[in-house]
């Protein structure tokens, strides 16, 4: 990481996709494909590592244009898993080789590649969606830009108390799209949520974690269907770490990727936000983040 140009500038798609394409030759059994496509038609890559005879877990980021440092840390955690797996070495103690030998992972680290380009470059790089997106942030001046290039909240878009989540979001005046919070027509309108649906339809994913940022939190709850060892999991997540395991309120209660796979398998699902301070967090914490999450996500794959 440390002499990687990658790791030390904003997130860049480009680099990222060419970064990408060079794991699974470093990593046997590793390969990549894309789950789906951006609305501006970029593509959402997933990354398969381990047993492909065992149900896998789903690792995704990149969910909101202004965390695109959980892009970046999802990336850093394929790029040595493939490394320390190859190497017959150990992360955070805990053997690579031997985890991928009896389990398995799928990780997406940029589902929201517009939102997080436009984060970082500003409107210019929606392309033909320009005038659009500087419409919405200059009827919203300040606002950190959270959501896809059409201006929909991805974390608000899944199935998952959508019409509650709708009623919060108009009592707090969001009826349109816009930088943030926007839930979208209805459920799963964007080509990423959808992607997302689709793509837990052809895996039997035994759970799914979710990296936003920021808070150093672990959200594991969601409505009836809540499994009981996901506070177990949720707790041991946290000792690793020193994370707070808890629940989200409001708006951030509803609509999330986590609040739609719980409700939707009865398996469980976590929230997790990374680092603290305000988004978009500085580039600076990665490098403490990774150091901090390393044994989480090993044990997220194990437990």
């Amino acid at each position: 990481m440390r002499n990687d140009p990658f790791y030390h500038q904003p997130f860049d798609f480009q680099l990222y996709t060419e970064k990408l394409y060079t794991l699974p030759a470093r990593c046997p059994g590793m390969h990549l494909f894309s789950a789906g496509e951006s609305v501006l038609g970029k593509p959402l890559w997933c990354l398969f590592a381990g047993d492909p005879g065992c149900a896998p877990v789903l690792l995704a980021g990149g969910t909101h244009g202004s965390e695109w440092i959980t892009s970046m840390l999802l990336t850093l955690f394929a790029e040595t898993l493939a490394d320390t797996a190859a190497s017959g070495g150990s992360i955070a103690g805990i053997r690579a080789d031997s985890v991928l030998q009896h389990h398995s992972l799928i990780l997406l680290p940029c589902l929201n590649p517009d939102g997080v380009e436009i984060a970082i470059h500003g409107p210019t790089a929606a392309g033909d969606r320009s005038g659009s997106v500087q419409r919405m942030m200059e009827e919203h001046p300040g606002a950190v830009w959270q959501a896809n290039v059409r201006g929909v909240d991805l974390n608000h878009n899944f199935d998952a108390g959508w019409e509650v989540l709708r009623e919060l979001e108009q009592r707090s005046g969001i009826c349109v799209p816009g930088p943030t919070r926007f839930g979208g027509p209805c459920p799963f309108s964007e080509p990423e949520t959808a992607a997302v649906r689709s793509l837990c339809g052809c895996h039997n994913f035994r759970q799914l974690f979710s990296f936003h940022a920021q808070g150093e939190e672990i959200y594991w709850r969601y409505g009836s269907r809540t499994p009981g060892r996901g506070l177990l999991i949720a707790r041991i997540l946290a000792a690793s770490s020193d994370y707070t395991v808890c629940d989200p309120t409001g708006t951030a209660a509803h609509g999330g990727m986590k609040d739609w796979f719980i409700q939707q398998t009865g398996r469980p699902g976590f929230t997790i936000e990374v680092g603290k301070g305000q988004n978009p967090l500085p580039l600076q914490q990665l490098e403490s983040i990774w150091e901090r999450l390393q044994e989480l996500m090993m044990l997220s794959v194990l437990v």
